[in-house]
């Protein structure tokens, strides 16, 4: 199991850049227009707006990673790093760079995101959840993207309140 990982790992790592280029005309830059409670679920909503034409994009995230997301927002400093200031810092001390993160997909209700990492020459993608993406990001100050068909898909998601009982975003 442990030499598959590693196997796919490596082929991944041999993905030129240039095929990353089809997906990068498919995606929109987005800034955060707020973070907030759904009044129906309380659940945190974090709304990424995209840049060009203000279309809106609620994603609905877990208590921690919204806090995350708040404290940066608020440039609240604290005495520690917390997890998402961990991984910017690792990140740093690696040599790498976070170049952007994409919501790259809504499927059955979930959202996926990816972290593009700059690291020795190559351009890493990184599967991880929005909220945390967004949250990371924040720290690295590096743009949020969203694939064009995530705005698409949007439109037809139901909200929390009426998906089945322990579906996540």
């Amino acid at each position: 199991m442990q030499q598959r990982l590693i196997f796919v790992l490596a082929l991944l790592l041999l993905i030129p850049p240039s095929l990353n280029s089809a997906q990068d005309s498919a995606v929109v830059e987005t800034t955060i227009k707020t973070l907030t409670v759904d009044p129906t679920t309380e659940s945190p909503v974090v709304i990424l707006e995209s840049v060009k034409d203000k279309q809106l994009l609620p994603i609905w995230i877990d208590l921690p990673e919204a806090r995350a997301i708040a404290l940066e927002l608020e440039h609240v400093k604290i005495p520690r790093p917390m997890t998402h200031d961990l991984i910017r810092n690792i990140l740093q001390e690696l040599g790498a760079q976070l170049r952007r993160v994409t919501i790259t997909d809504l499927r059955n209700g979930t959202y996926y995101a990816a972290l593009s990492v700059g690291f020795k020459g190559q351009e890493l993608q990184i599967d991880s959840r929005p909220s945390d993406a967004i949250a990371i990001a924040l720290r690295a100050k590096t743009p949020i993207y969203v694939a064009t068909q995530v705005f698409e898909k949007s439109k037809a998601v139901p909200t929390p309140a009426a998906r089945p009982e322990g579906q996540k975003t």
